[in-house]
């Protein structure tokens, strides 16, 4: 990487209406200063969960079909929800799996009654296949019908299956898949909120002053980002979750502005007919994207002045330089990721290096909106 210059700046100052960017990683609320080295990233998590599915096709006896099966229903949970191992255990899936809202409830407790219970949003891929699973007369008929098995048989196979694809065993015990599953949803920008209720966190971190986001609007946001993992029908890098602010109607476009839950204003211009045609509203819950080619990035200390709407400061975690492109991630101040395509020659002029600040621009009209 080219050297810095003397004198150059090496960090900007929180923009207008933005928090103080925290030097450590977003994560380390959720965890107390987890180390992404001893997590899985996403190729890997995708090997594992192939590794349990073969293994379970594989088995040629019923009952020990049966009791693969169990395992990889276990896994799943604990994969997809963030489930402590303790409490996929536990779970009735005939009883404790809302198939019609596509919801599971973990801690079910025999005490006090106004006791709240987790509930976690599975995707209907998801839900539908645990269905077509449990439903299966073999498994219906089981004496055993609930996941109910031995905590030390169940790791060992979890350490097998790690071992299998080439992976350490103890970074396929279920304490780091939960670990994990909780830093692929930071990395892949699901709001922090969201993924503090997902893992059971009792107070979600609602850091923005500007919207208040119900128990309800952080589970719908929830149910969208698991349809959108679970599918991959868009080709965009950058998603912002929030809740649409102020809408200004004109003539033949409109300008709507949305707040995401750690603060961060995303401004776009649509037409009219796609105003109508989503339906939008203050206070709905709407996705913003914006591709990467689209995202312009600035160094200097204070904010530029130009005519992108949307400004806002960050920290470069990742650079990839390839022979034409240059590609650049960073974490603007709500924890969002946001992904930017430039050129080499641009990377030559920018100079940026990991932990540099940056200013993150985009117009408003390279903001697209998706309604669910």
């Amino acid at each position: 990487m080219t050297e810095k210059k003397p004198g150059q700046p090496t960090k900007a100052p929180s923009p207008r209406t933005e928090a103080p960017i925290p030097e450590k990683s977003h994560h380390g609320r959720i965890f107390s200063a987890p180390d992404r080295d001893k997590c899985l990233d996403a190729v890997q998590l995708h090997r594992l969960e192939q590794s349990f599915r073969q293994w379970a096709d594989a088995a040629t006896r019923q009952d020990v079909r049966l009791s693969r099966r169990r395992i990889l229903i276990i896994f799943l949970l604990i994969r997809y929800t963030g489930a402590k191992l303790s409490e996929a255990l536990s779970l009735d899936p005939f009883q404790d799996i809302d198939f019609k809202t596509q919801c599971v409830r973990y801690g079910r407790s025999q005490e006090a009654s106004d006791r709240r219970r987790r509930k976690a949003q599975l995707s209907k891929m998801l839900c539908g296949e645990i269905r077509a699973i449990i439903t299966d007369p073999s498994f219906k008929k089981s004496p055993q019908n609930a996941l109910n098995a031995d905590p030390g048989f169940v790791r060992r196979k979890f350490y097998e299956r790690a071992e299998a694809c080439g992976i350490a065993k103890q970074l396929g015990a279920p304490e780091n898949l939960r670990r994990s599953r909780a830093v692929e949803l930071m990395q892949n920008n699901m709001p922090l909120p969201a993924v503090q209720m997902l893992l059971g966190h009792s107070t979600p971190n609602l850091t923005s002053s500007y919207v208040s986001f119900s128990e309800e609007d952080i589970q719908q946001v929830t149910r969208i980002f698991m349809e959108k993992e679970s599918t991959r029908k868009t080709s965009a890098r950058n998603s912002f979750f929030g809740k649409v602010q102020a809408i200004l109607k004109g003539d033949i476009q409109s300008r709507v502005e949305l707040m995401t839950m750690g603060g961060c204003r995303v401004t776009t211009i649509i037409t009219n007919d796609s105003l109508e045609r989503l339906g939008l509203k203050a206070g709905q819950l709407i996705t913003a994207e914006v591709k990467a080619p689209w995202v312009m990035l600035h160094r200097s200390v204070d904010a530029p002045a130009c005519s992108a709407d949307n400004v806002f400061s960050g920290t470069v975690e990742k650079i990839t330089r390839g022979r034409i492109n240059t590609e650049y991630i960073v974490r603007v101040f709500d924890g969002t990721q946001v992904c930017s395509m430039v050129t080499s020659e641009t990377w030559q002029r920018l100079a940026l290096e990991v932990g540099d600040q940056v200013w993150v621009l985009f117009n408003s009209f390279s903001v697209v909106l998706l309604s669910e």
